[in-house]
């Protein structure tokens, strides 16, 4: 079964989508493309999203999602570390990233939806798809999304999941699906809506759970607040995706505008990518009802808990409680068991993964793994009944809005800038986003440093939502003993009076 589709209005029925998936499957066979090998998505949302993550999950290839706003290099690294075979690009973003491209990558770029097939030359997608034969091959193991997950060090990592054997993979399937029913809200039959950008992992995942299992997927080319309401209305919406940015957002709207729409419809709403402010959950349950439900994931773990309304309201800040089959165990530095309360490194596993492995970086992946649990660098703690609270992170990575970002990358693209001598980069309260990022910048002798040009300057290396919207330059940067940028110092006065600490 595949779920009907609808995206700015106009409906794709399920059979549509199928065939167009496995047309997509079947040109990739006719590229040579292999079982295991990977595709590149790097769309803004678009019905043909949806279509390349189906005809991949069909051809048996890693689907890895480009976030759109990335720069040349960063691109490039991907495609290049992944083994990229095919890339679909969003015609207009072809440019820009062009000469970052490896000549090895054969590309497809997209036209906007719905403009005449007259417009587009013959290497366009929608007229390339158009001209394949359906998938007719054995059957493939489905390999997933594989997503670049951010890290303390270096560049991100791509995350490889191995395939199911052919005689698990149903029971794998429920397996999947109990566990996104309960943390995402996807059932067999439900009305689903999602506008965060696909590129990200869970909403990759429950745009690609939704089409499997549901009975429509409403399809936002981006989030406005107000039509978003709209959307729930107009399509009966049962399930919708939203991180705590939306809520902010939505929250925003005059009351007379959220007044004016029904949606009774909604029985649950999920979140997952950053933690919710508590003030901000509770407002949204006071005006939606208990259909409000967080989940701790990560790229690695897969979703491990999930925390409903209930749950909210009487333990705030709570992520919740392991799903289905998942374990978490918290370790001290020395890796003894903690108790209840006490504050360790969390490790975990959820079984209705598969194991996986980080791209060309076996090693970094064996790292990561004590008594057959997996940890990302996240500390928090268990209390007495079993519920886990995240405290921080072992790790300095900021998400600001759901977006994982990590420090070092920017920490590299400044010390490259002309005058800088030394930096820091960190992540500080934002009432809107979470977080968001503030740079302290120091300068070699004798040079006068600009902000306003040193974020000019980044936007030219970076991806925009990585450059820090605050930066100061500063005399000094404190060091620990070792030698290092004490960082928590620096970002610890930024934080003093918070309910919340990330």
């Amino acid at each position: 079964m595949t779920a009907q589709l609808i995206f700015n209005d106009t409906c794709s029925s399920g059979d549509d989508v199928n065939r167009r998936a496995l047309q997509l499957a079947g040109g990739l066979a006719q590229m040579d493309v292999a079982e295991g090998d990977v595709v590149a998505v790097m769309l803004r949302n678009d019905p043909a999203y949806i279509e390349i993550m189906q005809g991949a999950r069909i051809a048996g290839c890693y689907c890895c999602q480009v976030n759109w706003h990335f720069k040349a290099d960063e691109v490039g690294y991907i495609l290049n570390d992944s083994g990229t075979h095919v890339l679909f690009i969003d015609e207009d973003l072809l440019a820009s990233v062009a000469a970052a491209i490896p000549s090895t990558v054969m590309v497809l770029p997209v036209r906007v939806h719905g403009q005449a097939d007259a417009a587009r030359g013959p290497a366009d997608y929608r007229n390339w798809l158009a001209a394949q034969a359906p998938y007719a091959g054995p059957q493939r193991a489905p390999r997933g999304n594989m997503a670049y997950t951010s890290g303390t060090t270096g560049r991100p990592k791509g995350v490889r999941r191995l395939p199911v054997p052919a005689g698990q993979q149903a029971s794998q399937l429920q397996r999947v699906l109990a566990v996104v029913s309960q943390t995402l809200g996807i059932a067999p039959g439900v009305r689903a809506l999602i506008s965060a950008p696909l590129y990200h992992s869970a909403a990759g995942l429950f745009a690609q759970q939704a089409m499997l299992h549901g009975e429509c997927l409403v399809l936002g080319a981006r989030f406005d607040a107000e039509q978003t309401l709209a959307l729930i209305e107009r399509h009966s919406v049962q399930v919708a995706y939203l991180v705590p940015v939306m809520y902010v957002r939505m929250l925003r709207l005059a009351p007379e505008v959220r007044a004016r729409y029904d949606l009774s419809s909604l029985t649950f709403v999920a979140s997952t990518g950053a933690p919710c402010a508590p003030e901000i959950k509770r407002a949204m349950i006071d005006w939606l009802g208990p259909v409000i439900y967080e989940t701790y994931a990560s790229s690695e773990t897969g979703l491990l808990t999930v925390a409903d309304s209930e749950t909210a309201l009487r333990k705030p800040g709570c992520a919740g409680r392991p799903v289905c089959d998942a374990t978490i165990r918290i370790y001290d530095a020395d890796g003894k068991p903690c108790a209840p309360g006490e504050v360790g490194i969390v490790y975990a596993r959820q079984p209705a993964y598969a194991d996986f492995t980080y791209n060309n970086n076996d090693a970094a992946r064996r790292a990561i793994e004590r008594d057959g649990l997996i940890s990302v660098g996240d500390m928090g703690y268990l209390d007495d009944e079993g519920d886990l609270y995240i405290c921080d992170r072992a790790s300095d990575m900021v998400i600001s809005g759901g977006v994982n970002i990590y420090p070092s990358e920017i920490e590299h693209a400044l010390i490259e800038l002309p005058g800088v001598a030394d930096c820091v980069v960190f992540g500080i309260p934002d009432d809107e986003y979470g977080e968001s990022l503030a740079a302290h910048v120091t300068s070699e002798p004798g040079v006068q440093l600009d902000a306003a040009a040193i974020a000019a300057a980044l936007r030219e290396r970076i991806a925009g939502y990585k450059v820090p919207r605050r930066i100061e330059i500063v005399d000094s940067l404190p060091r620990d003993d070792n030698g290092k940028i004490a960082r928590r110092k620096i970002r610890d006065r930024y934080w003093q009076n918070r309910q919340s600490r990330i």
